[in-house]
């Protein structure tokens, strides 16, 4: 299948890597002709020096970029030069409700648009262990997982058309909630006087345990966090959540609260931080 990769960001990037790897003819694209470049030297195949060459007569493109307005911009633009019947599997979080439209402009086209949310962060995309909620069309889907199995671990369609960002919306408020409890307890730990890592090694065997507590734990009492999922890209998702609540007439208290904490995290200098940094904004309390 002829692929092409719109987004080369810390997730793009080695999204398309896995892609190469598993010998598909791949074309790149990033609004930094640096970044395509380098992606070329590092993987091979071939980069467009714009978004129609770049996806000329694909039969699937996938898009890993910022929001709500890059995702109708980048559609808008490729779906005339993909081949008819071809593939848009959209990796980024962005509303349900541009999901939506962007499946009817799709279709209007004799294209498919698929939401394809993606959790497992920078690591996950870097070793191919990703998990894909998807919404959209289940026999576009069928064609599409043999090439996004390549970086992915799992792979799951929860509906039709904005039902993957409903999902990565679920995931995301329950996030929120497990690294605020880690932020508290790594608090509580250090106000108490007890060793960190003695807590750690005896409730992350039991009904405490999570991915967060197990990669998290440690760097959260170092005070460390220059990796991993930015504050800012979690207010962006906090805030469609929240957009998303209202309209369904949900009671999201906590996730409100969280993305509350967010902000006071961004008011001390934590836009690029990873959101275990939850705990930053109580040490400067103390």
């Amino acid at each position: 299948m002829k692929v092409a990769f719109v987004g080369l960001g810390v997730m793009g990037f080695p999204m398309a890597g896995h892609l190469a790897r598993a010998g598909h003819e791949v074309s790149v694209y990033n609004r930094s002709p640096a970044k395509a470049l380098r992606w070329v030297e590092t993987y091979g195949g071939r980069a467009g020096l714009t978004l129609n060459e770049t996806v000329h007569a694909c039969d699937l493109v996938a898009l890993c970029v910022g929001n709500d307005d890059d995702v109708r911009s980048v559609v808008f633009d490729i779906l005339d030069s993909m081949n008819y019947g071809g593939i848009v599997v959209d990796h980024t979080t962005i509303s349900a409700k541009v999901a939506r439209e962007m499946a009817d402009l799709a279709e209007a086209s004799g294209r498919v648009f698929l939401d394809a949310p993606v959790s497992g962060g920078q690591a996950g995309a870097e070793n191919g262990q990703l998990t894909i909620m998807v919404g959209g069309d289940e026999a576009a889907l069928a064609k599409a997982e043999p090439v996004i199995g390549a970086y992915a671990k799992a792979i799951k369609r929860i509906g039709g058309p904005g039902h993957g960002q409903l999902a990565k919306m679920a995931n995301q408020i329950c996030i929120a909630g497990v690294v605020q409890g880690l932020a508290e307890a790594v608090h509580f730990c250090d106000r108490a006087g007890v060793d960190p890592q003695a807590v750690f090694d005896a409730i992350s065997k039991g009904a405490a345990q999570s991915w967060q507590m197990d990669n998290r734990w440690a760097t959260m009492v170092q005070g460390k966090f220059d990796f991993g999922f930015a504050v800012d890209w979690m207010r962006k998702d906090l805030g469609l959540v929240l957009d998303e609540a209202v309209t369904k007439g949900a009671t999201l208290e906590m996730t409100r609260l969280v993305d509350g904490y967010y902000a006071e995290v961004q008011a001390l200098g934590g836009n690029r931080w990873d959101t275990s940094s939850l705990v930053a904004r109580l040490s400067k309390k103390d």
